[in-house]
């Protein structure tokens, strides 16, 4: 009836959705998967790109574990945790920046067939996580947040491969290092679109919020 919702229902939590749970489980296991696999292999083969990747597979299972514990919580603290996440892909992104400059100077050559093994081995992970996800890349800054990671990895491990073609054509550590900036650049922009749409949703208010919920 029209007056049972008062007091607190428009910061109530949502229902819990178990088909969006279900995904970000399976998703939360392959980036740990893969982290290990990359993290490994990235310094044997002392490629940048594979570095940089295999942080960002980290990155990415401690946003689904984030997202798991907030999943059932009222909009106001999925987007905090919205916020903190976008913060960790901008600093993630400047830190990749940082350590491609630094190999840059050391002048070490990666192993190209490391690279591209691994790399097409990370894609078919990514593009799994990210068809089990595309039906969820609505809704609020949590979710967004979540699709954004998985896309963003999708096309990082394709520039991977790439690179590992141009290590191998070209007999230098280029195109290894020219990816590890275009992945840490796509950390710092989906990192922005995370933390804008974020704080969008805080500075919206909680009646605003309630009536996006239910739209």
């Amino acid at each position: 009836m029209a007056g049972g919702c008062c007091g607190g229902c428009e910061t109530a939590p949502p229902p819990k959705d178990w088909a969006w749970r279900r995904v970000l489980w399976i998703a939360l296991a392959v980036n740990l998967g893969m982290f290990a696999v990359e993290v490994g292999a990235g310094v044997s083969a002392r490629s940048a790109a594979l570095r940089a990747d295999a942080l960002d597979f980290l990155g990415d299972a401690a946003n689904y574990a984030i997202s798991l514990g907030v999943a059932g919580l009222a909009v106001r603290w999925r987007a905090r945790a919205a916020l903190l996440k976008g913060a960790s892909l901008l600093a993630l992104g400047l830190w990749v920046l940082g350590s491609t400059a630094w190999m840059a100077v050391s002048g070490m050559l990666p192993a190209p067939e490391t690279m591209g093994a691994v790399g097409v081995l990370a894609l078919a992970a990514n593009m799994s996580c990210a068809l089990l996800l595309w039906r969820h890349r609505g809704g609020d800054a949590n979710r967004s947040s979540v699709w954004i990671c998985s896309r963003n990895d999708a096309i990082g491990n394709v520039a991977v491969v790439a690179a590992a073609l141009g290590v191998f054509g070209t007999g230098t550590a280029w195109p290894d290092l020219l990816v590890a900036v275009v992945l840490a650049g796509l950390g710092v922009s989906g990192g922005w679109q995370i933390v804008a749409k974020a704080r969008r949703e805080l500075l919206a208010g909680p009646v605003h919020q309630a009536a996006r919920e239910g739209a």
